[in-house]
């Protein structure tokens, strides 16, 4: 299966202070990877070293062109949508007004229908449709800050802790409606998660980042069923 993207080489600095230390790591075209290991290992940074959030070094190639060195709304607009950890919704607008903005980049003139599959994954959205988001749920704060990536129309979903501070059932569900976009769409998703159990249940291959360094990596079914690395660096 061909790379969606391919990071060769990545460094990542804030400052004088380096935090990825030479990475390498590939999502498939119309696959899952996910990124796991624990706080301060360097996960959320290289989900901003791919939207050139952050000071880099190396090669991030998406569909085989490079776009390490980048503005970061440019490689928005090749088609890299990027949900951060706390959601990133904008709580005083509306959920429409949100979802608006997530198309405000499309040229084509087919976002209504775009928005019309949103709330096929999303029903709830449609009945909160003119609610302020800062009154929704946490679950459905995340339901809206991942519909509204999805309005961008991505080629590639960057994920940062999408289950983080919501109760067991709501994360099933928003990991289950993440895996039908991912088969239906076609979007390949570049996953950081706490939850590593839960986040080799979906994913298609795998990468554990220690200090800035990836430790291990494979298939996901393989590190899922390997019970050292699992007790080693996974915590469960």
């Amino acid at each position: 299966m061909p790379a969606l993207l391919e990071a060769k080489g990545l460094h990542a600095a804030y400052g004088d202070i380096r935090v990825l230390h030479g990475i390498d790591f590939v999502v498939d075209e119309g696959g899952i990877t996910a990124l796991l290991g624990a706080n301060g290992a360097g996960k959320t940074t290289t989900l901003r070293a791919v939207c050139g959030m952050v000071r880099t070094q190396g090669e991030v190639h998406l569909g085989g062109a490079r776009i390490d060195g980048r503005a970061t709304e440019d490689i928005a607009r090749l088609g890299v949508a990027h949900v951060p950890d706390g959601r990133g919704t904008f709580l005083e607008l509306t959920v429409e007004e949100n979802l608006r903005l997530g198309a405000y980049t499309r040229r084509d003139r087919q976002v209504d229908a775009a928005r019309e599959r949103v709330f096929g994954y999303f029903p709830k959205l449609r009945e909160r449709i003119r609610q302020q988001a800062g009154t929704l749920s946490g679950g459905e704060q995340q339901m809206l800050a991942i519909a509204r990536a999805l309005l961008l129309k991505p080629r590639l979903l960057l994920l940062d802790e999408p289950s983080f501070g919501l109760a067991p059932l709501i994360v099933k569900e928003i990991f289950a409606i993440m895996r039908r976009i991912n088969r239906e769409e076609g979007v390949g998703i570049l996953l950081v998660e706490q939850n590593a159990s839960l986040a080799l249940q979906i994913a298609d291959r795998a990468y554990l980042l220690e200090t800035g360094r990836i430790v291990f990596s494979g298939p996901a079914a393989e590190i899922r069923k390997d019970e050292s690395i699992r007790r080693s660096y996974l915590g469960y």
